[in-house]
């Protein structure tokens, strides 16, 4: 049995070259402003051109962590999605190809709402403890939609994470201690006629903060936590003041001290998904990415504590620690130049893209956008397949 320490040894996240910014939507949609930008957190809007959907989007979270070493490494390729492009087909498997990993590979799509990567995280977890000097790649990678004008629009958002599990890793070690919890509910869905989700809202608010009141409490049971010895909580963020809503009976039976430094890393986790929105199972990941890039006090041994939510419903809560010399590896100049670089959509332009489709019947459309400055592109639909190449950019 392996005896090393598994856990994320690279992380990376992409959003598309776009947004639009949530106070021109406001006053686009006749709405205050500060309901979107206080009364839900959000700043900008992350939209993705015609060219990118959930599978380039997860390539190109993954192109600048995959090493040529990595990629003769890695057994598995785990996408997780609800965006996902064919009901058959893997987007793995585009993937795979297009990093160019090791063809003897195990190439799957996991969906359980927003938790999925969660889960594939896990089982990433388990194989590499059963093979020791092996990796397994894990993407999170979505479009939330919901339409324009409706009242989920304002929590839109496009993007991806690229997490390489591995042993003796460099930023996370995961704990083996976990405790999931399910149970069968409709607060938000999307039956497979319909592009947009649906959702209702009161409800899923409510059974959000009842699944982490529940795995927490749960957790705290099984294995004697402590929260107070926590440095830091992360959570799924379908918008960026939910994790703290979930916490708000949480922060009542803790210290001051305990209570500031929770809500002070918790504004450094948001900050992304602030100015990205939703990004259904990338969203834990990208909190965290967010926290390691924008929170100076942590330090190598501190333990965070993660809430994965997938609406359905499926919840987890488990421990990462980091380990030594975790801030030489993280891509926070990369992730602060990709933000800066978006371009900003008036709403008109906004709602153009948003409504741009491809063909379904079949016919050929070679696909291009002034928008879209990201290496992998879909550039081509034909006979129904999806091709994707890189654009501007060599592989190398």
């Amino acid at each position: 049995m392996n005896t090393k320490k598994i856990g994320i040894d690279k992380i990376n996240f992409f959003t598309p070259t776009l947004y639009v910014d949530m106070i021109d939507l406001a006053h686009a949609r006749d709405t205050d402003p500060n309901k979107y930008t206080i009364g839900i957190g959000q700043e900008k809007m992350g939209i993705n051109p015609i060219t990118q959907d959930a599978v380039s989007m997860g390539a190109n979270a993954a192109l600048p962590i995959i090493s040529k070493e990595d990629a003769l490494l890695i057994d598995m390729v785990i996408f997780a999605t609800e965006s996902g492009t064919d009901y058959s087909k893997s987007g793995a498997v585009s993937i795979h190809k297009l990093l160019g990993i090791n063809p003897f590979a195990r190439c799957i799509e996991m969906k359980q709402a927003c938790y999925s990567a969660t889960a594939g995280i896990m089982m990433a977890k388990d194989y590499v403890t059963l093979h020791p000097g092996r990796k397994v790649l894990v993407i999170g990678s979505d479009i939330a939609r919901y339409g324009l004008n409706t009242p989920g629009e304002v929590t839109q958002g496009a993007g991806a994470v690229a997490m390489l599990i591995a042993e003796d890793p460099r930023i996370f070690s995961i704990r083996d201690e976990t405790v999931m919890y399910t149970s069968d509910i409709f607060d938000f869905w999307r039956p497979t006629y319909s592009e947009n989700a649906m959702v209702d809202g009161k409800f899923s608010n409510e059974a959000y903060i009842n699944f982490f009141e529940t795995v927490l409490k749960e957790y705290q049971s099984r294995y004697s936590l402590d929260v107070a010895s926590l440095e830091a909580l992360c959570f799924h963020l379908p918008y960026s003041k939910m994790g703290k809503k979930a916490m708000a009976n949480l922060l009542e039976n803790v210290s001051e001290t305990t209570k500031e430094r929770f809500l002070t890393h918790y504004e450094e986790s948001i900050i992304y998904t602030k100015n990205i929105g939703n990004i259904y199972t990338g969203s834990l990941y990208l909190g965290l990415n967010s926290l390691l890039d924008n929170a100076p006090s942590l330090k190598a041994g501190h333990t965070i504590g993660c809430f994965s939510y997938g609406s359905g419903a499926v919840g987890e809560f488990f421990l990462l620690d980091l380990v030594d010399g975790f801030d030489e590896h993280l891509l926070t100049a990369e992730h602060t130049g990709l933000l800066a670089a978006r371009q900003l959509l008036t709403v008109a332009e906004y709602e153009e893209v948003f409504s741009e489709k491809l063909p379904t019947d079949g016919s050929t459309a070679s696909l291009s956008s002034r928008f879209d400055h990201a290496p992998i592109q879909l550039v081509e639909v034909t006979n129904h397949q999806r091709h994707y190449d890189f654009v501007g950019e060599s592989k190398e």
